[in-house]
């Protein structure tokens, strides 16, 4: 491959500086390194990366052996997004669960205990908070990310966390500007369009966004989303009215921007990963987050030498990629000497607490009383009824409450169904995305997932958790199945809980961290009372 400069004149570093890639396995490739020696001044981490607390901290003193001020950037935001705890689930409930209980305290003590974390593994950027009000239930890739739908809840929520999270040393960039709650695609697989008028997304979207710039985030990530209200021709990554006119202009920002991963279709899809990368600059982002799923040197190379191609061609100019380069090592600067409050003042299961307190909790008609709901003492059956994991949060995390019902009450017997049981998916010939999609689109076929959870369960009392059953129909219908032959069976719901509560006690975790199923398990097996009714 020939490439189009040294690595060693400023405009090639400046290249490099704008670049945060990610990379494959637990300790840094000879490449990465390399690259470091030659500029590169940020590296983002993923689940694929990280073993143990121990791994981690050995990992990121790795990266500061060759390069002392590099920004170690995650994308940890509790709840379902979690890298440190992606084989595990999170010791955090993540935002929606903070905005039900709605403590700002709380808030801010769960950010700073989590910062405090990766602190302590060297990570000194967090991808992290949503700063999107979830306006559209409907919302496939947001949802528990958002603090909720309230508009103010989130402003109030998003400063806490910023605030927290900084606490501990490590700088929040707060997402996805300038909002993604209402929308009904994943940018991960194509571009969500908002329509909506410029003053809702000035009372609306914006005003998360606006908390988070009075807190003093240090970073802002853009979203991949296209505005027209903002820019009818670009996506908000791309945009300079979104990016310099915008956040800049308008809202006074000055700290770095991030785009989200540009591997993702909306942008690799439309526009390729290179000359998207360039277009992102020139609009007035910083720094070029690619990695998730492109992790290798060739993918630098390519970024940096088409950034280097277009100041020479004119297309870039020089000062706006020197600008977002020192605007980087602006950010490494402050990194390096943040206060920091290192001392576990919140408990280590602050988490938790967090998550109890969390919990909505309903009981059956006949059952008002609390003390009327039995809990469980017997093994139960939990069905999981299982949407397909947006990509975000990724398949390896596991969720729910089987694990922590089979520690508290041990021979609990699990089975997972989804789509692939529902009657019009049974051809085998689509994707699990198809399926889903399509037993959504006829909710009747759930019935048949339902059937089979209920041979499944046997005798057993049986625990049913969903996710965001208002989004799937086939859940829907199989969950009435399961409650139409037993009208005894508990419903965890681990989503955003805008279905109607049924079922003989229905527990809303608004999220599906572990410590949201250990919350709920406690419930139902009488380690904690029901409360809040």
């Amino acid at each position: 491959m020939t490439t189009l400069a040294s690595g060693t004149d400023t405009l090639t570093r400046d290249a490099l500086t704008v670049l945060q890639p990610g990379f494959t396995g637990t300790t840094a490739p000879d490449w990465l390194l390399r690259r470091l020696g030659e500029g590169l001044a940020s590296v983002g981490l993923f689940g694929r990366n990280i073993a143990s607390p121990g791994q981690l901290a050995a990992l990121t003193a790795q990266l500061r052996a060759e390069r002392d001020d590099v920004l170690v950037a995650i994308d940890e935001e509790g709840g379902d997004v979690t890298r440190l705890e992606v084989r595990s689930g999170s010791s955090f409930p993540g935002n929606h669960a903070l905005g039900a209980v709605d403590d700002v305290e709380l808030t801010r003590a769960v950010a700073h205990e989590l910062g405090r974390r990766l602190a302590s593994c060297g990570v000194n950027l967090n991808w992290a908070p949503s700063a999107d009000v979830n306006s559209n239930p409907s919302n496939p890739v947001i949802g528990v990310r958002s603090f909720g739908a309230d508009t103010e809840l989130a402003a109030r929520h998003t400063a806490a966390y910023v605030t927290g999270l900084q606490s501990a040393g490590v700088a929040a960039c707060t997402k996805h500007f300038p909002g993604h709650g209402d929308t009904a695609v994943d940018s991960h697989h194509s571009l969500p369009r908002i329509d909506v008028p410029a003053d809702v997304l000035t009372d609306r979207e914006l005003t998360p966004f606006r908390a988070a710039v009075a807190a003093g985030t240090r970073a802002v990530m853009s979203a991949h989303i296209l505005v027209p209200a903002l820019d009818p021709d670009l996506p908000a990554t791309l945009s300079r009215r979104v990016l310099t006119g915008l956040l800049r202009g308008e809202l006074g920002y000055d700290g770095l921007i991030v785009t989200d991963g540009m591997e993702m279709r909306a942008i690799a899809g439309t526009y390729g990963i290179e000359r998207g990368s360039v277009l992102a600059v020139a609009a007035g982002a910083d720094a070029i987050c690619v990695g998730g799923g492109l992790a290798d040197d060739a993918t630098v190379l390519r970024l940096r030498d088409a950034l280097v191609a277009a100041v020479r061609a004119g297309e870039l100019p020089e000062e706006r990629l020197a600008d977002a380069a020192d605007r980087v090592r602006a950010l490494a600067r402050w990194a390096g000497t943040a206060d920091r409050s290192p001392e576990n003042v919140h408990g280590d299961d602050i988490g938790l607490r967090a998550a109890r307190r969390a919990l909505t909790v309903t009981v059956a008609p006949g059952l008002e009383r609390p003390e009327s709901f039995k809990p469980l003492t017997e093994p139960p059956y939990v069905a999981a009824l299982t949407p397909v994991a947006n990509i975000a949060v990724g398949d390896e995390t596991p969720w729910g409450v089987a694990a922590e019902l089979i520690h508290l009450l041990p021979g609990t017997v699990t089975g997972s169904f989804s789509a692939e049981d529902a009657e019009d998916a049974e051809d085998g010939k689509d994707g699990r995305a198809d399926k889903d999609r399509r037993a959504d689109e006829d909710g009747k076929s759930g019935a048949s997932a339902g059937r089979a959870a209920l041979q499944a369960a046997g005798p057993r009392r049986i625990v049913a958790v969903v996710r965001d059953e208002h989004r799937h129909p086939w859940m829907a219908s199989a969950l009435g199945t399961l409650l139409a032959a037993r009208p005894d069976t508990i419903v965890v719901e681990m989503g955003v809980p805008q279905a109607a509560p049924r079922g003989a006690l229905h527990i809303a975790t608004h999220g599906a961290a572990r410590v949201c199923g250990r919350a709920a398990a406690e419930v139902i097996t009488g380690l904690a009372g029901i409360t809040g009714l």
